[in-house]
C-alpha cells in the first residue's frame, strides 16, 4: 500500500458533493474539474486515515460549517473559473 493512498483529505469529499449539488446541464466535465480545483486551494486541509474516525470524531456543529464553507468555496470558484475560462 502507498502512502498516498493511506490518507484523505476530508473537504475533497465536501467539495464535490457541493459541485453536485450546484450542477447545471451546461457544465462540462473540464469546467466542473477546474472548480473543484479552485475551490480545494480556498480551502483549508482536513486530513483523515479512516473515513469512520472523521466521522465519528467530528461534531455535528462542525461539519454543518464545513459543508457551508464548501458550498462558498464551489459558488466563488465556479465565478471564478467562468470568468477565467480557456478558449
Amino acid at each position: 500500500m502507498s502512502l498516498r493512498d493511506a490518507i484523505d483529505n476530508f473537504y475533497e469529499r465536501l467539495v464535490v458533493d457541493a459541485v453536485e449539488a450546484t450542477r447545471v446541464e451546461s457544465d462540462t466535465p473540464d469546467f466542473l474539474t477546474d472548480v473543484v480545483c479552485v475551490a480545494l486551494n480556498r480551502l483549508p486541509t482536513r486530513y483523515y486515515r479512516h473515513s469512520i474516525d472523521m466521522m465519528f470524531y467530528l461534531a455535528d456543529e462542525e461539519l454543518k460549517a464545513m459543508k457551508q464553507k464548501s458550498l462558498a468555496a464551489v459558488k466563488e470558484a465556479r465565478d471564478f473559473v467562468k470568468e477565467h475560462q480557456r478558449e
